[in-house]
């Protein structure tokens, strides 16, 4: 009987954790740490030339065979004592970001909020948000973002898709998302 339960619990835990591997399966580290922030990002993604880009992109990585799948990395600066709940809550920050984008008259993209959502890790608050975008040509993009702040930095983690691979990349793109820490 001992026998049986020790081989059970011994499965479970195996299965355990080979389900916790799996999450971050198919993920790579990427750490900058002159900026003071790190994520996880795609396997067969690769980094683009980002030094002729608009000011505060930091970084940006493509998937080499999906190219329309990317992330990007903007640093802007704020005020040094402000924290990201100074500037809103996490709807009031998404409608922002949203309103910034649909007034720009170079931006004919339709974007709506779907999610906001805060979260608290290694006490750094970061706010998630989920957009849905509509390019002009009516093909539809998924967004996700993670935005924080710290030492007079405001970084905004940005991952996106075309609608139709969102349910294959759901998953992977969401503990992309999540696993975006700021130091």
């Amino acid at each position: 009987m001992y026998q049986s339960l020790r081989i059970l619990v011994l499965t479970l835990i195996s299965l355990s954790l080979i389900s916790c591997s799996v999450g971050v399966g198919g993920l790579q580290s990427y750490v900058d740490a002159a900026d003071g922030y790190q994520f996880l990002y795609p396997n067969g993604w690769a980094g683009v030339d980002v030094k002729q880009s608009s000011q505060g992109l930091d970084v940006v990585f493509r998937d080499i065979i999906e190219e329309s799948e990317n992330l990007s990395v903007i640093v802007s600066d704020v005020d040094k004592e402000k924290t990201l709940a100074s500037l809103g809550t996490p709807t009031e920050v998404g409608y922002y970001l949203l309103k910034r984008i649909n007034n720009d008259v170079e931006n004919d993209r339709e974007v709506d909020l779907i999610n906001a959502e805060s979260r608290e890790l290694e006490g750094k608050t970061y706010y998630k948000l989920e957009y849905e975008v509509t390019l002009p040509n009516q093909e539809k993009r998924h967004n996700l973002a993670s935005i924080a702040v710290s030492r007079g930095k405001l970084f905004t983690f940005n991952l996106s898709t075309v609608q139709k691979r969102w349910g294959k990349v759901k998953n992977l793109f969401e503990t992309s998302v999540n696993s975006f820490s700021v130091y």
